[in-house]
């Protein structure tokens, strides 16, 4: 049987699928038998059949995926599919019964029913979907039902198919129906196959009378918390940038809920009787349908694109998929990012249909059955708000005294949501339709009116209820209407792997991390914003602020510079005066350079602070800025977020505000240097003076000015047990709580490779570094620490595999272990970043820092970056000084602070350029990479690779090494046009 070749035009509408009977495989079947004189009950026949089956599957898999692709209709693929399953199941029980096991004497010829069941008895298919069958015995299990069970099955399972399958008689479909909600519903959805038809009728009709009739509101409460709970499994948002297509909010399984749902309780069919019982409108039911059509058409894509069952949206499928459904670049947004815009805007519509409908399923199930008893309850039900006459509470929940509340006030439109916060109350489903079909009544004149804006405000700024009725208002469509411009941000996703959520999704989110901070929570985790949030002068600025600093999200121009301008216009218009407004447009215009500098930046350097302060000018901004900068980093997902990401804002923080306070700016670098000795030396107790002396003497001022006074405390002791015993190797690992990382310190001897080999053991730990403090000694020592994140939720495990590393760093440096050539080079990350490309740059600046060059090199990450960078850099005879390296997702943002080998700035223009080219050329290497060389030490045979997630640096052996850090990254550098790059944390 032929295949038919794949047609992608679009614009071609012509049904292409032409579906393979069962009749047809079992004639064609017999015809071969016949043809080689083998009987039907041998296993050549069975081959024969497995054959034909297989070329039917073949060829209907291939004809549903070319008529996808030419119409992009995904229900009809999805119903296609199921239907040419449905003949090979045909098939494969009529063969059974009239040619391998016929029914034994006494038995009826009909006596066995198979019924498609769960996905598959809704009748729609994707092309790694499971086959559910369930077998239905009139009575008890026999023998003969086993082997023809066993043998329809076997055919599937050698055909590939993953079948999930019961051999039950009727009594037992029903005793487990009562008890076991999945096999209720799994009956509900039972669709007839083959067999006797009969016996699924009584099946049927039984199942409605005995349990259907009498269990509708234990069936509704058993599948909304069966959907809530895996909502919450997943995240219980359906905005996340990989969305689970089927179990994910406003999925597949949502619709399926909905429906099976409606099903229970108004017995119907099909999704299209729902109209006529008045469930869903005409524009509604058509709304169902799209979006059902689109996400079959996703499921299908993906499932014959990636040849697998997976149902999760990866970064890996998603340009394929946009490529495979038609959606290119425009207007600024790739391809990918407007596929996923659509997603997120269909999953919207089904969370629409799925509140709205499920919830009035709800309130009808629990009414009274007699009609007095129903007004009777509606009655009791209803109240009135004091002072509100047009809304009211039904049934505990906000709704409206009647439907021209809306068109005779649309500022109604937005005082419902503030209403519904103030009173702390849920929203009715017939406020709810009535609020979705009424959202053209929010024009120009309603978002310029005063009381309008004025409800909206204490909806932002409040303290208790700003995230949840935003995120309603978004839901509802409400939001958008409102303020145009988020409209424009609603469902975009940026396709990258350093944000979790939409746009939209992701400023909701700020917002409520605000409120969650005003009302006392996160103390522990933001303390600093605790203290600075009593002495700010306005919090509203902040609520402001947060809302919009990524609202121009999604175009050419940069997004702060135009979320700024639109500021400057949406403030006035909500009741700001113009200093308020001139501060948030600030905020906005500068939200991403607290965490830029920070984690890329020589804090400890004069010029670092001093341009920072210039920038901020105020203490109150500083303040703002810090608050913002937090708030901003912890919505942008789970686990981004930890202690040291707020250790190295803090440490920023408290280097600035002196520079604008008028306080201790005037110390000098060697007097601070001088009060840390002294500290530490009080510290020391035990040691002779001389020993104390000497001990102070061995470090080099950025040691003094970098290293926490904890941590010179333990280096300390360290070093002196280490020397005691007459070791040249000490080290020691230490879980830090709040900031969820390990610390590890290394003292010995110093290495040209030393960096790399302890990174490399931290890659075969799979341990990822976020952060190092490397040091040289006066004495030809080293000192570095490197933090790691935590991987462990027990500190005991983490320790042990502190241990580990350190270990490992041990026999590296003696030559008992060696790090393999291609380390970490076939890691996960590296597979996960296939899918990404980021524009490489290489920007140089002698004015970021009184002493050294500044170079900053950022390009996609991939295994071994790092290392290849500070080999050329090696190679270029540059002295690093101090580094700074962070990835945020796919993009990796590395800070070196070089001098040539004289210790002076590299100004030369013509070094300059080679410099840029010979980075450029690491971070964007032609498709064969050429392997970088490198010296054989004691320690290590080959040249030692970094993965990023182990991080590396290479130590120059002739470089004065100061304090480099390893910040776990946020945000990345903010130059020229790189706004739009997966780096920038917005």
């Amino acid at each position: 049987m032929s295949v038919p070749v794949l047609k992608t035009n679009p614009s071609r509408r012509r049904r292409t699928f032409v579906l393979t009977r069962a009749e047809t495989i079992v004639t064609d079947t017999l015809a071969t038998l016949e043809s080689e004189g083998a009987p039907a009950n041998s296993n050549r026949a069975r081959t024969i059949l497995l054959d034909r089956a297989r070329a039917a599957l073949g060829s209907a898999r291939a004809q549903a995926e070319a008529d996808l692709l030419a119409t992009g209709k995904g229900t009809r693929c999805a119903r296609d599919l199921c239907a040419a399953e449905d003949e090979i199941v045909k098939a494969a029980l009529r063969f059974a019964l009239a040619h391998v096991l016929p029914p034994p004497p006494g038995r009826r010829r009909g006596g066995l029913t198979i019924a498609a069941v769960g996905g598959y008895g809704r009748g729609t298919l994707a092309p790694g979907s499971d086959i559910d069958l369930l077998f239905i015995l009139p009575s008890r299990q026999t023998e003969w039902a086993e082997k023809v069970a066993e043998f329809v099955l076997y055919l599937l399972w050698d055909l590939g198919q993953k079948v999930g399958h019961a051999v039950r008689s009727i009594t037992d479909c029903l005793k487990m129906a009562r008890t076991d909600m999945t096999v209720r519903t799994a009956t509900l959805e039972a669709r007839f196959l083959a067999g006797d038809q009969k016996l699924f009728d009584v099946l049927q009709a039984r199942f409605e009378k005995s349990i259907v009739a009498h269990t509708g509101p234990e069936f509704i409460a058993a599948k909304m918390a069966e959907r809530d709970a895996r909502h919450a499994r997943i995240g219980d948002t359906r905005y996340v940038v990989e969305p689970d297509i089927k179990d994910g909010k406003g999925g597949l399984r949502d619709l399926n809920t909905l429906f099976w749902i409606a099903k229970y309780f108004y017995r119907v069919k099909t999704g299209a009787e729902l109209v006529k019982k008045n469930v869903f409108s005409q524009t509604e039911f058509r709304l169902f349908q799209r979006a059902e059509d689109f996400l079959w058409a996703v499921r299908c894509h993906m499932h014959f694109s990636e040849k697998s069952t997976g149902e999760r949206l990866t970064f890996e499928v998603q340009r394929d998929l946009a490529d495979r459904l038609g959606f290119s670049d425009r207007h600024g947004l790739m391809g990918v990012e407007r596929l996923m815009k659509r997603y997120f805007l269909i999953a919207k519509d089904v969370g629409d249909l799925t509140r709205i409908f499920c919830v009035s399923l709800e309130f009808a199930h629990a009414k009274d059955a007699d009609l007095i008893g129903r007004i009777k309850q509606r009655l009791r039900g209803r109240r009135k708000i004091a002072g509100e006459p047009d809304f009211m509470v039904n049934h505990g929940r906000l709704s409206v005294a009647n439907d021209a509340v809306f068109g005779a006030d649309p500022i109604n439109l937005i005082k419902i949501f503030w209403l519904a916060g103030r009173l702390d109350l849920r929203f009715h489903p017939d406020a709810l339709k009535l609020i979705t079909r009424s959202l053209k009544a929010i024009n120009a004149t309603v978002r310029t009116d005063r009381r309008a804006n004025g409800y909206f405000l204490e909806i932002l700024t409040s303290v208790e209820f700003a995230e949840r009725i935003l995120r309603r208002m978004n839901e509802a469509g409400v939001l958008g209407r409102f303020i145009p411009e988020f409209g424009k941000i609603v469902a975009l996703m940026q396709f990258n792997m350093y944000h979790h959520y939409t746009v939209d999704e992701h400023l909701i989110r700020a917002v409520g991390i605000m409120a969650s901070i005003d009302r006392g929570g996160l103390r522990d985790d933001l303390p600093l914003t605790h203290e600075l949030l009593p002495h700010l002068a306005d919090k509203r600025l902040l609520y402001v602020a947060l809302f919009l600093h990524d609202i121009a999200k999604g175009r050419r121009e940069d997004h702060s510079i135009v979320g700024a301008r639109i500021a400057r216009r949406l403030c006035p218009r909500f009741g700001l005066s113009s200093a308020e407004t001139e501060t948030v447009a600030w905020l906005i215009e500068v939200h991403l350079v607290m965490s830029e500098v920070s984690q890329t930046r020589d804090i400890q350097d004069p010029v670092t602070t001093r341009r920072f302060a210039d920038l901020v000018q105020s203490p109150n901004r500083l303040d703002l800025l810090l608050i913002l900068t937090a708030c901003d980093i912890r919505a942008v997902g789970p686990g981004v977020w930890n202690g040291w990401k707020g250790t190295l804002l803090r440490a920023l923080y408290f280097a600035t505000e002196p520079l604008l306070s008028g306080g201790h700016s005037r110390v000098s670098q060697k007097e601070r240097a001088e009060e840390a000795q002294q500290a530490l030396a009080a510290q020391m107790p035990g040691w002779p003076e001389a020993d104390r002396k000497t001990y102070l003497g061995r470090h080099y001022t950025a040691y003094w000015l970098r290293a926490e006074p904890e941590l010179q405390l333990d280096h300390a002791a360290m070093i002196q047990k280490a020397e005691a015993e007459g070791e040249r190797f000490a080290a020691f690992g230490r879980v830090k709580t709040f900031e969820a990382v390990t610390e590890l310190s290394f003292f010995t001897l110093d290495h040209p490779r030393l960096l790399a080999i302890i990174a490399g053991a931290c890659t075969l730990a799979n341990a990822s570094i976020i952060g190092a403090q490397i040091f040289s000694m006066r004495d030809g020592n080293a000192l570095d620490t490197f933090r790691i994140r935590r991987a462990f939720a027990n500190d005991d495990d983490e320790r042990q595999r502190a241990d580990r590393i350190i270990a490992s760093v041990r026999a590296l440096l003696r030559g008992e272990k060696y790090l393999p050539k291609k380390i970490g080079r076939d890691s996960r990350h590296n597979r996960r970043i296939k899918p990404f490309s980021v524009a490489a740059e290489v920007q140089i600046s002698n004015s970021l820092s009184v002493k050294f060059t500044v170079i900053e090199a950022s390009g996609l990450d991939r295994t071994g970056l790092l290392y290849e960078l500070t080999c050329a850099l090696s190679d270029l005879n540059l002295t690093i000084g101090s580094a700074h390296i962070a990835t945020y997702g796919e993009k990796a943002v590395d800070v070196f602070y070089v001098t040539d080998l004289t210790g002076m700035k590299v100004v030369d223009e013509l070094r300059q350029r080679r410099i840029r080219h010979t980075l450029m050329d690491v971070l964007d290497p032609p498709k064969i990479a050429p392997k970088t060389a490198a010296p054989k030490t004691a320690a290590t045979k080959t040249a030692t690779p970094k993965t990023r997630a182990g991080g590396t640096e290479k130590r120059n052996h002739v470089a004065k090494r100061t304090g480099a850090k390893r910040p776990g990254g946020t945000k990345p550098s903010k130059h020229g046009k790189t706004t739009r790059l997966p780096g920038v944390h917005d």
